[in-house]
């Protein structure tokens, strides 16, 4: 049959269209979130679609446009956000956008205008879906609801998932640390009445083969557990009477949760109240038991065991000896998918405990000075946010009468102090080299001295002191009375929030340290030491965040230490927003994640700690999440810039 040349130019048109449209959906099956959408949406969203072309600094949308109108995605090239610098002429360059990502999302879902210029940064194709489109493609798909509204969030639950799955198939587990406490308490709790004698209650236990019993009232609420350690007790004491009532020998008020906490809430919890099992209520009724065994039964991690062993070491060289399991136990956390944020709690917790032995030690050893004293950590110590590679950042608070009354109890202090820092570099706690320690007469200070010196820091906002008060701000009690540092907190507080030229300073220097993204790469990366060139994933990827939230806590009257519960303080003040917080949230586990998987990598090849990462070296879903997360670094630096002026 011989067709028309007509119907040939038809036909051959056809093809090209649909080749075109194949193309395109093979091109955005290779990112998130089109990657996870149903072939129908993902096919409704091509044909939507149109080929846009930007030659380089070409504007696509700028803020005077208004209301935004278009969803784009980059199929080519590279745009860039730029917006006025409010104190220097010309722009800065706030973000930077490549192939296979989308703008601008937020705009689009408060339907106002973009706050930024997006322009080509250089000659750029993109695919431009109008907003009904993208409305019934909103609707339509859950994988592209969700990652509208979450953004980076949504990438990471990829990363997350990677890790699981990786860690299922290694370990071949059936549990993680995030598994509900109810799916672990499988069997019924065993439960008595507050005036069941002793002896039958014991009976009981054996009975049932179980290692507590919990006390109930009438509405089977819990008011007390008995152990098998409380049952130790009562046979070592030898006045106990078996026919009591259990309520005589019950630990009353026993520490609960509810069946949907995690086990990692569980572990935390025990290791930090030197228990070994937790009551499970739901509706004010007990509803089941965990045991120490039976988070030992995730083949997990044997935490609380090790937490106990740090706490009754006979001697500081069985501390050295035990650093190396908390080493192998963050391998294994690792291992196990555990979040950044859990892995750093459970460390913090378990050098707490080591340094409180430490102390302890050292007291037993040079005698008890006679003086009431606490001991300071500042820094990541202080924020909770320690990794195993950490320097001492600590101090020593004492209340004084005057001047030579501190003076006095410094000479009796720093001996002490000046062995327990030696000892904790044994332990693996480097020396600062800073000499910020509890040994130096410039950091063992009475409440009045701190107090002093904290509010140097503020009325004099030299360079020194703003360095200084990004370490000591961050300031919580190891060991000792809390009092005396809360009030301090409470000071600092105060007189921050008082001081907007303080602040404004405070924000000067939290933008010294920029997120690696800039203008002319997806990375801008620094050499080392003649080096290939790398990022630092502390300095340029963590500080923005520690800084940033640092200031606006203190500014806005917020206690919290940590950094992630200062941006969610900020979040419940409306300081900053809620797609904004969780975003910054998502963005610092993702960075800190990375920090400490490459860690334990130094760590298994014998190599010395670096917290520099070569971005060519990760897969391609790690590289774009990590840039991710550096551009929302940008974003929280912006908004400072903005707040304050600068």
């Amino acid at each position: 049959m011989v067709m028309k040349k007509t119907d040939a130019f038809t036909q051959a048109g056809k093809t090209a269209v649909l080749q075109n449209i194949q193309g395109t959906l093979q091109f955005l099956q290779r990112f998130p979130p089109f990657n996870q959408m149903e072939n129908a949406h993902l096919a409704y969203l091509v044909e939507q679609c149109l080929l846009r072309f930007y030659a380089l600094g070409e504007t696509i949308i700028k803020p005077a446009d208004g209301t935004v109108e278009h969803f784009y995605i980059v199929k080519q090239g590279r745009v860039v956000g730029e917006r006025p610098h409010s104190a220097k002429a010309g722009t800065e360059t706030t973000f930077e956008i490549t192939t296979g990502e989308c703008f601008p999302l937020a705009a689009l879902l408060g339907e106002r205008a973009t706050r930024t210029e997006h322009r080509a940064g250089e000659d750029t194709f993109c695919l431009q879906l109008n907003k009904p489109a993208f409305i019934k493609l909103f609707a339509l798909s859950s994988p592209f609801r969700d990652f509208a509204l979450r953004g980076v969030s949504s990438l990471l639950d990829q990363f997350n998932q990677q890790v699981q799955q990786k860690s299922a198939q290694t370990l071949g587990t059936q549990y993680s640390l995030n598994t509900r406490l109810g799916e672990l308490a499988m069997r019924h709790p065993v439960s008595c009445p507050p005036d069941m004698p002793l002896r039958e209650a014991v009976k009981l236990m054996h009975e049932q083969q179980v290692g507590s019993i919990v006390v109930v009232n009438e509405q089977k609420a819990p008011v007390g557990i008995f152990t098998l350690r409380d049952l130790r007790h009562v046979v070592a004491d030898g006045s106990g009477d078996f026919s009591e009532a259990i309520a005589a020998h019950m630990t009353p008020t026993p520490f609960y949760l509810s069946p949907d906490h995690s086990a990692f809430d569980a572990a935390i919890a025990m290791t930090e109240r030197h228990i070994a099992h937790v009551c499970l209520v739901k509706d004010h009724r007990l509803c089941g038991v965990v045991s120490e065994r039976d988070l030992f039964s995730l083949q997990r991690v044997d935490l609380v065991h090790l937490a106990r062993t740090i706490s009754s070491a006979p001697k500081v060289e069985s501390l050295v000896a035990l650093r190396g399991e908390i080493g192998q136990l963050v391998e294994r956390m690792l291992a196990h998918g555990a979040s950044s944020t859990q892995i750093t709690q459970i460390i913090t917790l378990l050098n707490d405990h080591t340094v409180c032995r430490v102390i302890e030690l050292t007291l037993a050893d040079k005698g008890d000075p006679g003086v009431p004293f606490s001991w300071l950590c500042f820094g990541s110590e202080g924020r909770r946010e320690q990794t195993l590679h950490t320097d001492q950042d600590n101090g020593i608070l004492f209340e004084a009468r005057d001047a030579a009354h501190a003076a006095q109890i410094r000479g009796l202090l720093l001996p002490i102090a000046q062995q327990i820092n030696q000892s904790l570099a044994l332990c693996g706690f480097t020396l600062c080299k800073g000499n910020i320690m509890a040994g130096n007469p410039e950091l063992c200070l009475s409440r009045a001295e701190w107090a002093r010196r904290f509010a140097a820091f503020i009325r004099e906002a030299t360079p020194e002191n703003l360095l200084s008060s990004s370490i000591y701000f961050d300031l919580r009690v190891v060991w000792g009375d809390e009092q005396g540092c809360e009030q301090l907190r409470q000071q600092v507080l105060e007189q921050v929030a008082d001081n907007r030229l303080f602040q404004r300073m405070m924000a000067e220097n939290a933008l010294r340290h920029r997120p690696p993204v800039g203008r002319f790469r997806d990375f801008v990366l620094s050499r080392k030491n003649g080096e290939k060139a790398t990022l630092d994933l502390k300095v340029q990827g963590l500080t923005p965040f520690v800084d940033g939230a640092r200031l606006l806590a203190l500014a806005n009257g917020i206690e919290a230490n940590n950094t992630l519960e200062r941006l969610r303080q900020l979040v419940i003040k409306d300081v900053i927003q809620p797609l904004d917080g969780a975003a910054y949230e998502e963005a610092y586990h993702f960075i800190q994640q990375t920090r400490m998987q490459q860690h334990q990598l130094q760590t298994r090849e014998n190599l010395p700690y670096s917290n520099r990462v070569d971005p060519d070296s990760l897969n391609h879903l790690d590289r774009r999440i990590l840039r991710e997360s550096l551009r929302q670094a940008q974003r929280l630096q912006s908004s400072l810039t903005l707040r304050y002026q600068l």
